[in-house]
This record gives C-alpha cells, structure tokens and sequence, in this order.
C-alpha cells in the first residue's frame, strides 16, 4: 500500500505544482511568480538552517543528560524532510515544506505522525499477534520455568542435564 501511495506521489506531485505555478502565473505574473519561488526557497533555506542548528543543539543536549531523545529526533527529522520540501521548487511542497520547519507548526505535525505510527503499530500487532503471543504472567514459550514437563521443541519428557564426553579412540 505504501509502495503505490510513493508511486502515484511522484506521478500526481509534479503535474499538482506545475498546475499551481500556472494557476498562480496568471493572476499574478510570470516574473513575479519566479520571484516568489526564488523569495520562498531563500527564506525557507534561512529557516531550515536556523531550526537544524536549533534542533541539532536540542538533540546534543538531550543525548548528553542521559535521556532518549524522541522528541527531538522528530523535530530533526522533520526539519530535514522539511528542507527537502522546501529546496523542491514549487508552492505544495513549500507549504508542507515550512509546516515541517516552522517553530510553531511542527509540534502539531509531530503529534500527528506520532498518532499515525501507533495507530501502524498497533494494526501491526494485530496482524502479527497470533504468529507471537505476547508475554505474561505464566508465559513459558521455552517450557524452562520450574516444573516444566518438557521443552517446547523437544521430544517429550523430562529434561536431564549432562556434559558431553568425547570418546579419545575415535578420534582420525
């Protein structure tokens, strides 16, 4: 599913920007339509080295106290996806682009990915519940625990425990 939704992006994206530089070519001008690009892609270059170093800095600091830094992996990889957007030429990706980098855009953004990864996460489990049933009090998948008949795996029977001993005679 993702694999076709990748496919029809890079087929529909293109054809979507160019019919928006177009659109926005006739009302406001070719020239001023490329200076608006130019102007777009200078600001959001300025942004996005602000908010990497920013994010970078965040990302330093959280790693040095010892904690895991899941916030700010996000808000570095979104200033990184971002910046991609922003360098793309063309006013859909700019506007994705800057809601990605902008300072008081990205939490909401963040929020959102997060919520769509759990919600993957936990269609994920489901699938693969039955194939790995989860843990509890009481789960011996390895028949290890004490009073265990068997090993899961083995042949019936009670488990003994022994060394191996080589036999020096058949040795070539």
């Amino acid at each position: 599913m993702l694999a076709l939704v990748m496919v029809l992006a890079f087929l529909v994206m293109p054809i979507l920007e160019i019919y928006v530089i177009i659109q926005v070519g006739e009302v406001i001008g070719g020239w001023w339509t490329v200076a608006l690009l130019l102007a777009e892609s200078l600001l959001g270059g300025w942004i996005v080295r602000r908010e990497g170093r920013r994010a970078w800095r965040a990302l330093q600091d959280t790693l040095q106290r010892g904690v895991m830094p899941d916030r700010e992996l996000a808000d570095a990889a979104l200033v990184l996806v971002g910046g991609v957007l922003l360098l793309t030429p063309g006013f859909v990706t700019d506007f994705f682009g800057f809601l990605f980098v902008l300072p008081f855009t990205r939490p909401a953004v963040r929020r959102l990915l997060v919520a769509y990864a759990g919600r993957r996460v936990r269609i994920a489990q489901t699938r693969v519940g039955p194939m790995f049933p989860p843990g509890g009090p009481g789960f011996d998948p390895f028949g290890t625990a004490p009073g265990a008949a068997h090993n899961a795996g083995s042949p019936g029977g009670p488990v003994v425990r022994g060394e191996v001993v080589e036999d020096d005679d058949k040795r070539p």
